[in-house]
């Protein structure tokens, strides 16, 4: 179903994958639009108990286009390197195909929990605060990891 990777030379391992997508601070998720085209949409997320997390407002463009089709594709990038005296880059990266669903209940909480940890963790406190006031207004997206690759130039 998924195709192979290319250049095999430069394939990571799952841990090295998890690695980059626990410290990665932006991923591109990209759907497929209502019209046929690609949209792509840079976002923070956390990666949790296997699966990636997104919170969105409860509606717009990514929300529509997941409920129409919820196969989709993110992509982190970890760190770079420019080596421009030898015309190439370091990096590091992963792409995962999978699956999104809105999530409910404990399992929303505990994701808003996790984003907040990985992103303002010295603001714990006022973050249960926000998840109690806000979490009605906000959805939280689950991706199920289906398929994941990632591969390293050194």
């Amino acid at each position: 179903m998924f195709l192979e990777m290319r250049r095999k030379e430069k394939e990571i391992t799952k841990d090295k994958c998890e690695e980059i997508l626990y410290k990665g601070e932006y991923g591109v998720l990209s759907t497929i639009g209502l019209n046929g085209y690609p949209y792509g949409t840079p976002l923070n997320y956390v990666y949790f108990e296997g699966n990636i997390y997104f919170h969105s407002a409860i509606d717009g463009h990514k929300l529509e286009n997941i409920k129409e089709n919820n196969k989709i594709c993110f992509s982190v990038v970890g760190d770079v390197e420019l080596i421009p005296e030898k015309f190439t880059t370091k990096y590091e990266s992963v792409v995962i195909f999978g699956e999104a669903t809105v999530i409910k209940g404990k399992e929303k909480v505990d994701a808003l929990l996790a984003l907040i940890k990985k992103y303002s963790n010295d603001y714990l406190i006022e973050g249960d605060k926000y998840i109690l006031k806000d979490s009605n207004v906000t959805e939280v997206i689950r991706i199920s990891v289906d398929h994941m690759t990632g591969k390293a130039s050194k």
